[in-house]
């Protein structure tokens, strides 16, 4: 019987199992930011305690940075705190980082694949729930807790539960205006925010093959917002091709050898799974959450739900979005006015996410009461659109060119939203309050959509733009 990847890694890394059916398992990189990790590495000098593999673990700034003016110190002096007590660990234990000092600061789920760090067959464990972007390598990565940071320093393993897996095949092709953010998003729909508890979700299909490294990358990033502790892509030519050359990444004759070990990893062709999901990627069009979840969302044409149409349960979590949102039961989702558009996060703001938007952004002009910013995930991101003169587009357009960072996807820095705004984001949240206002509204859709919004002053189908 075949195995899927996520049995072959799992197995690979497994130090030994457990009394309480856990397994030890063997972290082979462990990627650290500046928010997740100050309590971690005090625990380790209260009980006297190293790092283990410091050359395992790398750290990068994002969160708490500011994408306006990064020069310090930081105007927010808890903000300087956690980046001040970021460089002294880092310095002390021996680990590399990428601060804002490096040409490679950004987001860490961006800089990882960058840098050549994230490579298939890997295990990958960070301090943040969207670490799952990193299967889109074939890697098993996963969020963890700063207690389990601390685990992963000292000793470089981890206690965690077996996976079931679900295959999610798409088939077909994907229409204009529509791309990898709509298709998570109808998946989260279709499963449910919880859907994917105590799984892992392997993505495929014809639909899923044809993906770039950034597409995939949306894919997985948003797993955890299914419920799916992981969400990983078999590794193939496109996953090769994006990591040859990369600084981390083995090159020559040992990069070909990585190659063959990495097709490898790959799920066998007879693997059995827990669950399948078939979707046609030609019935999916530009989506849009309307809720308080990332699994409240409809298709740009669609309209809200009325919770008179759903069961009890449905019709509770239904009325409590729609009250919050200000909504009306059965109202078009287009047409939604906006008072802000944000391009960026972890999930959306790599270089063929900005190029989308530029491409809705060009020749137009940023709606007059619409306060719009493009936030490049990190600083190679933002030199390569630089280059391309995506930057003079969005300039010229009205939007605001910022500093690589997390800026408003969670607000733990300048950019937030004021008061009952609403935010059309191409980030992964639309909690009550993420966005930095306990009020806030938040809108998810494609980087595009966002553009589209931006420059129409409201949600509008990007289809009519392009």
């Amino acid at each position: 019987m075949g195995q899927t990847l996520l049995q072959k890694v799992w197995d690979l890394h497994t130090v030994r199992r457990l009394p309480t059916g856990r397994t030890q398992l063997f972290v082979g990189l462990h990627l650290i930011h500046e928010v997740t990790t100050p309590q971690a590495f005090d625990m380790l000098r209260r009980r006297g305690i190293g790092v283990a593999f410091p050359e395992r673990t790398h750290g990068t700034v994002d969160h708490i940075v500011p994408t306006l003016d990064q020069s310090r110190p930081f105007g927010d002096d808890l903000a300087e705190q956690m980046m001040s007590a970021f460089e002294r660990n880092c310095r002390e234990f021996g680990i590399a980082a990428s601060g804002l000092d490096s040409d490679w600061q950004g987001i860490v789920h961006i800089i990882g694949p960058e840098l050549g760090l994230t490579q298939p067959g890997m295990t990958i464990a960070c301090g943040d729930s969207h670490t799952s972007t990193h299967g889109a390598f074939g890697a098993i990565a996963f969020g963890i807790g700063t207690s389990q940071v601390r685990d992963v320093l000292a000793s470089q393993c981890l206690a965690i539960e077996p996976l079931k897996v679900r295959r999610i095949a798409v088939s077909g092709e994907l229409g204009p205006g529509v791309y990898a953010k709509d298709v998570i998003l109808d998946i989260i729909a279709r499963l449910g925010v919880r859907g994917g508890v105590g799984y892992a979700y392997e993505y495929g299909g014809p639909a899923v093959q044809r993906m770039t490294m950034d597409e995939r990358m949306t894919m997985c990033n948003m797993s955890i917002e299914g419920g799916a502790r992981i969400g990983y892509v078999n590794p193939d030519e496109t996953t090769f091709a994006y990591l040859q050359g990369r600084p981390h990444a083995p090159a020559g004759d040992d990069f070909e050898r990585a190659k063959a070990w990495w097709r490898s990893m790959a799920s066998d062709a007879d693997a059995v799974y827990d669950d399948v999901v078939e979707i046609d990627a030609g019935e999916i069009e530009p989506r849009v959450t309307w809720g308080i979840n990332p699994g409240q969302s409809v298709g740009v044409s669609e309209r809200i739900p009325d919770p008179a149409a759903g069961g009890a349960a449905d019709a509770a979590a239904i009325t409590e979005a729609i009250e919050f949102m200000g909504f009306a039961p059965g109202a078009p989702v287009s047409g939604t006015a906006v008072d802000v558009a944000f391009v960026g996060s972890c999930t959306n703001s790599r270089l063929s996410d900005l190029r989308e938007a530029a491409r809705v952004a060009r020749g137009r002009k940023v709606a007059a009461r619409v306060r719009a910013l493009v936030v490049p995930g990190s600083r190679q991101v933002r030199r390569a659109a630089e280059a391309e003169g995506l930057h003079e587009v969005f300039h010229e357009a009205g939007f605001e060119w910022r500093g690589a960072g997390c800026s408003m996807c969670l607000a733990m820095n300048p950019d937030r939203l004021n008061g009952r705004e609403v935010c059309a984001s191409s980030s992964n949240r639309n909690f009550k309050g993420r966005q930095g206002s306990p009020t806030g509204r938040t809108l998810l859709m494609s980087p595009a959509m966002v553009a589209a919004a931006a420059v129409s002053g409201e949600v509008t189908d990007v289809r009519t733009l392009l």
